[in-house]
């Protein structure tokens, strides 16, 4: 009977906090390895220069467009599948997973063609500086190549997350994180492929992840199947999904922005500050992978209970969730605000000035760590449960709705410093911007939860 289905049985029933952390540690260990393969890219790159490491930061804000279109179908399916499960809608969910599958790709590839016609404009439009340029051009020919494989791979890791497999979705990602340290060094130095030996060695392990990951679904070890027979020729199906990934788009595409706009603002002050820029910005996701790997365990939980109407654990599951990753920022921050210089060092000990300048803007993201898991926590938890134009709201502010017009003002105001100080300004603004928000969907939880009784 599909109503003993161990798995469901699990999600709606074992220990919350127990529950989440068993999804949480093996998507906390994905993204563990692939902020690390990010850092392998910066350190490795760093090696040939100042210049090449700017073209890093700047091929990553490319990376998050990327980024934006594998997320807003991943996210987008993943949080209807969960539902659908929590309601034994097993059908839904599969027709939902295939169809989330082709459109990924058909995406990517559609980035693929644009990016590589307009490789050059595209790069200064990024932020790339006349002496970044060549780097950065070098650097995203094969990263454009591997888009479609890219934004599939997102989607199939979400898909799996959603099912409550993370450990399936971990073994995919951690093996092309690995990949890419060790290719990293053997393309860029013994094969003397300079900068593009980094980003080739970043498609391979992107291709192998997705791979493994398709492999969980050919094998039948899923409960979503992604035949063509499953796919949708319902146009509500993909309306749906987009609307539901919508938050994650806004997010990651605000992402793409705000660091190009980073770029653009730090380049006035050298390819110093734009490397400084990039490496602040590769530890900050390392630490935040924390925060982020167990906010993406509980997700199905919250999916799965919301569906299934156990808003006393959806409660539950939110402020487990958030305690644990405010614990977790708050000792980060205190860290990474000690050792500030010490973490530049180690990517580029060669150049005190982006030493100087990255331990500067690291500490002042340090102070604003301890806010940042309830923007989070709000964000996830609207787009979880459909309420999409909430939670892309939300998405909107700390990379946009805040950073943007900030960006634009701080450094006028304050030069160099401007820059520094505009990311944990930001942070700052969302916290606030969140808790209204949050007080009104417990006193809405709480009416529904009567109403079930």
């Amino acid at each position: 009977m599909e109503q003993k289905d161990p798995r469901y049985t699990r999600m709606v029933q074992a220990p919350i906090g127990r529950l989440i952390l068993s999804l949480a540690v093996p998507t906390i260990i994905s993204m563990l390895i692939t902020s690390i393969y990010n850092m392998a890219d910066t350190y490795f790159v760093s090696k040939l220069g100042t210049s090449a490491s700017g073209a890093v930061g700047v091929v990553f804000s490319l990376m998050a467009i990327i980024q934006a279109v594998g997320f807003t179908v991943g996210m987008g399916s993943g949080s209807l599948i969960s539902r659908f499960l929590g309601a034994h809608r097993t059908d839904e969910a599969s027709r939902v997973a295939a169809s989330g599958f082709y459109m990924s790709i058909l995406f990517g590839a559609l980035l693929t063609v644009i990016g590589l016609f307009s490789l050059d404009p595209l790069m200064q439009g990024l932020g790339a500086t006349s002496t970044i340029l060549p780097y950065a051009r070098d650097y995203a020919r094969y990263i454009l190549f591997a888009a479609p494989v890219m934004s599939a791979s997102f989607v199939l890791n979400n898909i799996l997350r959603a099912e409550g497999q993370a450990r399936l979705a971990m073994i995919g990602i951690a093996t092309g994180g690995i990949l890419n340290c060790v290719l990293d060094p053997l393309f860029i130095f013994v094969f003397k492929m300079g900068i593009a030996g980094a980003a080739i060695a970043t498609a391979l392990s992107q291709l192998t992840s997705m791979l493994i990951l398709l492999s969980c679904f050919l094998r039948g070890r899923t409960v979503c199947k992604l035949g063509l027979r499953k796919l949708s020729r319902t146009p509500g199906t993909y309306l749906q999904i987009l609307k539901n990934g919508l938050p994650s788009f806004c997010r990651q595409g605000l992402a793409s922005i705000s660091t190009v706009v980073l770029n653009v603002n730090a380049a006035v002050y050298g390819d110093a500050a734009v490397a400084a820029m990039s490496i602040v910005g590769k530890i900050f996701m390392f630490i935040f992978s924390f925060t982020l790997g167990i906010g993406q365990g509980y997700q199905p939980v919250l999916g799965y209970n919301y569906g299934a109407k156990r808003f006393g654990r959806v409660k539950d599951a939110f402020f487990f969730t958030l305690k644990t990753c405010m614990a977790i920022m708050i000792v980060c921050g205190i860290g990474g605000f000690a050792t500030a210089p010490s973490l530049m060092k180690l990517f580029i000990a060669t150049d005190p000035d982006v030493v100087a300048i990255g331990a500067r803007a690291l500490r002042a993201q340090c102070l604003a760590m301890p806010l940042i898991p309830l923007a989070v926590m709000c964000n996830m938890t609207f787009q979880s449960i459909g309420k999409a134009w909430t939670a892309t709201f939300l998405a909107a502010t700390r990379q946009g709705i805040f950073f943007l017009p900030l960006i634009l003002v701080l450094p006028r105001l304050f030069g160099l410093t401007g820059v520094q100080i505009t990311q944990p300004l930001s942070d700052v603004c969302t916290f606030l911007c969140c808790l209204p928000f949050i007080f009104h969907f417990f006193r809405e939880l709480k009416t529904r939860e009567v109403a079930a009784v």
